[in-house]
């Protein structure tokens, strides 16, 4: 079988150190990375002369562009119209807090008023309830009194007897009459 590595590069020797250390940074032999980057090179054409690498850049811009043609697209889909809808319940909200403010405060208002007439009626109708009660017990004290009267004037009109004179049943009427007008 014939050897296929026949051919050989002359260097310099700083050339060699810089090569051994991109050699051991990759963890490959020497062989190995020259192999590669001819293949590199094959492949993607390019210069090594060319530092600034001009297709490195227009693949790089080229990606960049795609990049921010998918964040347009994706704020324009999703972005603007989500803020739109979040300017849209900002509003939506601040119309609800307008609206309870003015309507739910207001209501709240005429119903603390209403409260308030409520409880000056109540405090009147208790004033009338406590009259009403004072007059109710003064009418069962009036009428105690009365059968009082009335007792003493029946017990004195049973004492009478057939000789009993005109006068002295006068006497007892007039009494019980200045009795009940005390009343």
């Amino acid at each position: 079988m014939e050897d296929i590595n026949v051919r050989s590069v002359r260097y310099p020797v700083t050339v060699d150190q810089k090569f051994e250390k991109i050699a051991l940074k990759l963890g490959r032999t020497k062989r190995q990375v020259f192999i590669q980057m001819v293949d590199y090179f094959y492949k993607s054409k390019k210069d090594p002369l060319d530092l600034n690498d001009e297709l490195l850049k227009n693949a790089l811009m080229k990606n960049h562009q795609q990049y921010i043609g998918f964040i347009k697209s994706q704020e324009n889909m999703l972005l603007i119209p989500i803020k739109t809808e979040m300017d849209r319940v900002s509003v939506s909200q601040a119309k609800i807090i307008e609206r309870f403010n003015t309507q739910i405060l207001k209501a709240n208002t005429d119903l603390l008023n209403n409260q308030h007439a409520l409880a000056q009626k109540l405090t009147g109708i208790d004033a009338l309830m406590e009259t009403i009660l004072k007059s109710q017990k003064s009418k069962e004290h009036l009428k105690k009194q009365f059968l009082f009267i009335l007792d003493g004037y029946i017990k004195s009109r049973e004492a009478f007897g057939m000789m009993t004179s005109g006068r002295e049943k006068d006497e007892l009427i007039a009494v019980t009459r200045s009795q009940v007008s005390l009343l």
